[in-house]
């Protein structure tokens, strides 16, 4: 075991951590790299890429290079619930669960059992210790803040954890890599579902869900179409409905509106600005707060702060009411498009991630239109 603490980096083979691990080092940590995998090679997800060039970074920096094999743990925790979502006919987000359930749980186990008294990763986020308990903030690129998709960490998984990168621009850390000559300096960034890659998704997901045909509806009632199952499509959808213009001749584009999971009916509206688009109401499920909830919430008190339900939304000013142990209601004070459900509302304060929950169903408040979801 090495006389220092280690500190471990989580190394993708990307830019990002190539970069963390290369600042960790100068600044006189001992270093060590864990690369995991997730997902077997099939031509979209190129494990075996990413570890040549994770490889071929440990041996500019030099630094020793950990592999490990998380596909059991990633299809049992992270997977199987994408899966089960999308028979709801939900839309889930599992770079959340995997974030959770994997780099900061399964990962972070076997970094300790390497020895490793710190974690670090290539995230774009910042931690501030409060009376003890780690706080996450906002990283200061705010096009490349993750934050979003770290809020269901729980506070207690974030001791000893670096981010590196936290406080710097990704022009900078691209700036960083080129002017160290590190081999993925210029290595475009991944994108598309964690650990699975860019891929066409309906065809993916028909490998483990069969189609459920159904009847595509407008929100008049009229039959428009066929769908080939709910779990294809998602809220504020454009594209893949295969539906033409109307009888009284608008020729305005049809969007996803709602799901009818019992009747197996899709419904859809005409023009981006429909009102069923635009809902200032939501029901979520499963809140996960950044330590202890907000002291509002727990006198029982209405919270203002702020949320965001995706990823790269503007923060949006709201009202957050609990209506139960895990269960929380929120009211915007804009309209927003399409809260859809399976995706998570995350809450703000200012530069802090308060935490989030899972979207159930959105609506409108003080209208006459239902909710729909």
């Amino acid at each position: 075991m090495p006389s220092q603490p280690v500190t471990i980096v989580a190394l993708s083979g990307g830019v990002d951590s190539a970069v963390a691990a290369l600042l960790l080092r100068d600044a006189g940590h001992t270093v060590q790299c864990l690369h995991m995998s997730n997902w077997e090679d099939d031509g979209y997800c190129d494990s075996a890429r990413d570890f040549h060039d994770a490889r071929r970074v440990c041996q500019q920096l030099g630094l020793p290079l950990h592999r490990v094999n998380f596909a059991r743990e990633y299809q049992e925790q992270v997977f199987a619930e994408f899966l089960e979502e999308h028979r709801k006919g939900r839309t889930p987000n599992p770079d959340v669960l995997c974030n959770r359930e994997i780099k900061f749980g399964v990962m972070r186990r076997y970094a300790e059992r390497l020895g490793a008294t710190r974690l670090a990763t290539g995230h774009y986020a910042r931690l501030a210790l409060h009376d003890g308990t780690a706080e996450l903030l906002k990283a200061r690129d705010p096009g490349k803040d993750q934050s979003y998709f770290l809020h269901a960490v729980a506070a207690e998984d974030f001791r000893d954890v670096l981010f590196p990168l936290g406080d710097l621009h990704k022009s900078e850390v691209r700036d960083i890599a080129r002017r160290s000559g590190l081999a993925v300096a210029e290595k475009k960034d991944s994108t598309g579902i964690c650990f699975i890659g860019e891929r066409p998704f309906a065809e993916f997901l028909h490998q483990y869900l069969p189609d459920t045909p159904g009847v595509i509806r407008d929100d008049r009632g009229h039959e428009r179409g066929r769908h080939r199952g709910l779990a294809y499509y998602t809220l504020g959808q454009r594209q893949g409905l295969s539906i033409g213009g109307t009888a009284d001749g608008s020729d305005e584009p049809w969007y996803v509106a709602g799901k009818n999971a019992e009747r197996n009916e899709l419904l859809v509206v005409q023009g981006q600005d429909h009102p069923l688009l635009h809902q200032n109401w939501l029901a979520a499920t499963d809140a996960h707060w950044q330590g202890t909830s907000p002291a509002a919430l727990e006198r029982a008190q209405p919270l203002r702060c702020q949320a965001k339900i995706r990823y790269r939304q503007a923060d949006q000013a709201c009202t957050v009411v609990r209506t139960g142990a895990r269960e929380v209601e929120v009211t915007f004070d804009q309209p927003q498009r399409s809260p859809t459900p399976g995706q998570y509302v995350v809450f703000y304060d200012g530069e802090r991630c308060l935490g989030g929950a899972t979207i159930a169903r959105g609506g409108q408040r003080d209208s006459a239109l239902r909710a729909v979801g």
